[in-house]
């Protein structure tokens, strides 16, 4: 299968994005002072669930964005 140049620039890009913003989001977890993903000091299962939720989009983001890498790749070695 081919994929087109803007859907590996997508591809790519969402990838890209994914990453941006869950580190974002791991980072505001980390620092949560509100009680939602720490209570004394402890995790709670709010970390827990959106730091499975994180890592989840950490690994589909780079599979997407190797896609959209390799697919830019084909298209510059048919080139």
């Amino acid at each position: 299968m081919r994929l087109s140049r803007p859907v590996s620039w997508f591809l790519l890009a969402f990838g890209v994005w994914s990453w941006v913003i869950w580190i974002t989001f791991v980072r505001n977890l980390a620092e949560d002072n509100s009680g939602l993903a720490f209570e004394d000091g402890d995790p709670t299962a709010y970390f827990w669930v959106h730091l499975t939720l994180a890592v989840v989009s950490f690994v589909l983001g780079t599979v997407i964005g190797v896609i959209g890498l390799r697919g830019l790749r084909a298209l510059r070695r048919k080139s």
